[in-house]
């Protein structure tokens, strides 16, 4: 077994079909499959080994998936890293991995024999290291297996993209992430679809693409969903253009799901899963069951369960962590033994994630279990909370968190950005009234701030653990209400 048979298969059904463009230039199966084979040979007059670990640093270019089967048509393990990184966190990656050398831009292969054989390896054995970013520490690496990413592909094409030869994916989601990696390009090659790359998202370009390239599939964060409907060159034009487009990374605010399949005429699946999982773990499936504000089902092969600090099950309707058992679960963190004990126990492994499970089986995603805000002794989602400030219609992007307190150890935070036209004509005490006349008095937030941007990750996620909230001196004073 070797994941990088996915490409050689395919190019043997669909030669002349293209596999990736990138603006005007267009690779077909059977080139990619030889440049592949090429790059296989390069690594192995390097010295490169079934086993050994390589880094590969590339944005979204066609050398990137050619280097990415290269590296497993080897026997290698790829350790995939954003390009963006600094020295210091690559030496990290390398240096935590052993990998024996760095791949990236100017990597040259065209003068080598193509590699005829790929390399065998054992369903269990490492395939990809994924450096997870966490909430504290440093990066540990998910080991994913062939198996692991085999059984993903074919589990998310068969439950939910249902990918085919005519099909053409928007490949803005960066490859070095998991998501990119598994629900991009490895199912596009998986099912002979073409996946058209973006190398840096932006809106304007990623619509220009969506027409130019006859794009049926967008897959996206929810940040690239709201960026699609607040640029101008969105027209009616784009509407039908789609077949479907699937959400995942960080929790889809309803408005913009209802908004993204108004202005497109398509459905917006909402899923989830983590560099863990493969990546996906559940989704919302194209013909029900389906409700915006869960992540649907596990896909097949899977299970998700909502559980108690002692690993014990919940029932529906009640609030825990959400853990996974099934093929998509890695094998463990790279020489972290201490730390893979504490996520795995008898199959299942825990998100940190917290969740519901409704009474008819949907799951939905209440926030991070260190996210999650105690104020006064009770229990405030930070999503809840989101989901309300999306729904005023000068709210751009919203993050809710926690600042500690001395009395009540932490205070409803949030921090807001506003649509274009709208600074300066909406201020942190109308939203703050906006959402304390919709939900229960303890979970309103007392500190609003109103801010320009927010942090975000490699994916468009944002990064609530680099917001600094606003200091408790800016609580306006207090109104009668309820203590609670």
């Amino acid at each position: 077994m070797n994941l990088a048979r996915l490409l050689s298969d395919t190019a043997v059904r669909h030669p002349e079909r293209p596999a990736l463009r990138l603006d005007g230039d267009v690779v077909t199966f059977a080139r990619l499959e030889r440049d592949c084979a090429r790059a296989a040979a390069y690594l192995r007059s390097l010295g490169v080994q079934p086993g050994d670990r390589v880094g590969l640093c590339l944005p979204n270019v066609p050398e990137f998936a050619v280097l990415y089967y290269g590296i497993l048509r080897a026997g290698g393990v790829v350790v995939p890293m954003n390009p963006l990184l600094k020295e210091r966190e690559v030496e990290h990656c390398m240096a935590d991995s052993g990998a024996r050398l760095l791949v990236g831009a100017g990597t040259a292969v065209d003068g080598y024999e193509p590699l005829a054989e790929i390399t065998e390896r054992d369903p269990g054995d490492t395939a990809v290291i994924i450096y997870t970013s966490g909430t504290t520490g440093r990066p540990k690496g998910a080991e994913l297996t062939h198996r692991n990413l085999l059984r993903n592909v074919e589990a998310t094409n068969s439950t939910l993209l249902r990918l085919t030869p005519d099909d053409v994916v928007f490949g803005g989601l960066p490859l070095f992430h998991s998501f990119g990696q598994t629900c991009a390009l490895n199912c596009a090659v998986a099912a002979g679809a073409c996946l058209t790359l973006l190398p840096r998202f932006d809106a304007g370009r990623a619509l220009e693409m969506l027409l130019r390239d006859g794009v049926t599939v967008f897959e996206g964060v929810p940040t690239m969903f709201g960026a699609l409907l607040a640029h101008p060159a969105l027209t009616d034009g784009h509407r039908g253009t789609l077949r479907l487009a699937t959400s995942g990374g960080a929790a889809l605010p309803v408005e913009i799901l209802h908004a993204f399949e108004e202005a497109f005429g398509c459905p917006l699946l909402e899923g989830y899963g983590l560099s863990e999982t493969s990546l996906v773990a559940c989704f919302n499936r194209p013909e029900g069951p389906r409700r915006p504000g869960t992540v649907g089902l596990p896909i097949d092969g899977v299970q998700a369960r909502v559980q108690d600090d002692e690993w014990r099950e919940l029932p529906g309707g009640t609030a825990g962590e959400i853990a996974v058992s099934g093929h998509n679960v890695m094998k463990g963190y790279w020489q972290r033994p201490e730390a893979t004990e504490d996520a795995l126990r008898d199959g299942w492994f825990r998100t940190g994630d917290l969740g519901v499970r409704d009474l008819d089986g949907l799951l939905r995603i209440v926030g991070r279990k260190k996210e999650l805000i105690i104020r006064g002794g009770f229990n405030v989602y930070p999503r809840e909370i989101e989901e309300v400030l999306y729904e005023h219609p000068a709210v751009a992007e919203a993050a809710v968190l926690g600042t500690p307190h001395p009395d009540l150890g932490e205070e409803v935070t949030a921090v807001v950005v506003l649509r274009s036209g709208h600074e300066g004509a909406v201020g942190p005490g109308e939203l703050r009234e906006f959402v304390r006349a919709r939900v229960a008095p303890y979970k309103y937030p007392r500190l609003v701030r109103i801010t320009d941007a927010l942090p975000k990750g490699p994916t468009g996620k944002i990064l609530k653990r680099e917001i600094t909230p606003p200091a408790l001196r800016e609580i306006p004073p207090p109104v009668k209400e309820s203590a609670q």
